[in-house]
């Protein structure tokens, strides 16, 4: 049958109740801190403060897309572009990116091999543009790696030697093979601006006629020409200018039609109709 609690010792695990109170004067000792929970729990870090840091903070950067970057604050935004800058071997390329990003000029330059890389940052508009410039070797159009260089880039430069007109042959060659290997995502083709470049050295028979390069560049899919000489800055800035505005143009072109319900107002447009600006020479 059942017993009473008074047959059997105490539970050690209880308090003692019949110990007695303590004094006023001595005082209630404060109870014990409760345990901080799971480090990982958001509770833990409410209670459980996280001890300053002795060493400095690492800030660790993923890698940015080549295409524009989404980092909007409250009042600026930030764009990334990849830039090829393409031709054949010998046409100025290297220079006008040194031109172009460190404001010098040196004819010693080494042939590229490979790719390489350079970065020019802009104030456009109130917002940082970052372009990424590749210097692509002329020898590449010949190889099969052009594709991986192209991959993702927003624009191009085609350059040619005024001087050379094998280079100005070559023209339709390089803007065939990127277009066939590079499209945005609109399945459109990338703004690509052609660069008539050692223009100090003389002009040629067809980058004298203004009208006729017009002409080229319109059935060819450019959206300007310029001449250029990395050696004496001429046009280095201007036609960068203008790549960059075609550039955010198709930008737009592609937020717009990702959101088809959004109602755009009909802007003025130009009485020109054309871009003229971007069909200049010297």
């Amino acid at each position: 049958m059942f017993q009473s609690t008074a047959d059997h010792p105490r539970a050690s695990q209880g308090p003692d109740v019949s110990a007695p109170l303590p004094s006023p004067d001595q005082g209630v000792p404060p109870p014990p801190p409760p345990p901080c929970p799971s480090p990982n729990s958001l509770l833990s870090r409410l209670r459980c403060p996280v001890p300053p840091r002795t060493s400095p903070l690492r800030w660790i950067h993923a890698p940015l897309s080549p295409s524009s970057v989404a980092m909007q604050n409250n009042h600026s935004k930030e764009h990334l572009y990849k830039i090829l800058v393409i031709g054949d071997l010998g046409v100025g390329k290297t220079s006008i990116i040194k031109r172009y990003v460190h404001h010098n000029f040196s004819p010693n330059y080494r042939a590229t091999i490979g790719v390489d890389f350079a970065l020019k940052v802009l104030n456009w508009d109130q917002e940082t543009v970052r372009l990424q410039l590749w210097d692509i070797a002329g020898q590449e159009r010949f190889g099969n790696m052009t594709r991986v260089y192209y991959r993702e880039a927003m624009g191009a430069f085609i350059v040619f030697d005024v001087t050379r007109p094998a280079s100005f042959e070559a023209i339709t060659k390089w803007k065939e093979d990127l277009d066939s290997k590079l499209t945005l995502a609109n399945g459109k083709h990338v703004a690509t601006v052609l660069l008539a470049n050692k223009c100090d050295q003389g002009r040629d028979v067809l980058t004298n006629n203004g009208i006729k390069m017009d002409q080229f560049c319109q059935e060819n899919g450019f959206v300007g020409w310029y001449e250029t000489s990395a050696k004496e800055n001429i046009n280095i800035d201007e036609a960068a200018n203008c790549l960059v505005k075609h550039i955010i143009a198709s930008e737009n072109d592609m937020l717009q039609s990702e959101v088809p319900d959004t109602i755009t107002p009909q802007l003025e447009k130009d009485k020109g109709g054309t871009c003229s600006s971007c069909f200049r020479s010297q």
